[in-house]
């Protein structure tokens, strides 16, 4: 693990060692955890975007999934 000099303002500090407090952890260890949820929401926003395009360049064909019709049960028959 390496250490990084970081500058945030007054205030978020407050509130980061205000939920760390919270939660007992350290401040350290909140930030670990906020940075790789955010690069998660990013890799996960990515996909979705990736996954947009590739319908928007071949959308689905109304009989693509017809097939399959009858070989749903939905246990009211």
């Amino acid at each position: 693990m390496r250490t990084v000099q970081m500058t945030l303002d007054d205030q978020l500090i407050e509130l980061i060692d205000r939920a760390a407090k919270n939660l007992k952890t350290t401040r350290s260890a909140f930030t670990r955890a906020a940075l790789r949820d955010a690069l998660n929401k990013l890799e996960v926003s990515h996909l979705e975007q990736k996954h947009r395009q590739g319908y928007k360049a071949h959308p689905v064909n109304k009989k693509e999934f017809s097939v399959w019709e009858k070989e749903q049960g939905w246990g009211d028959e």
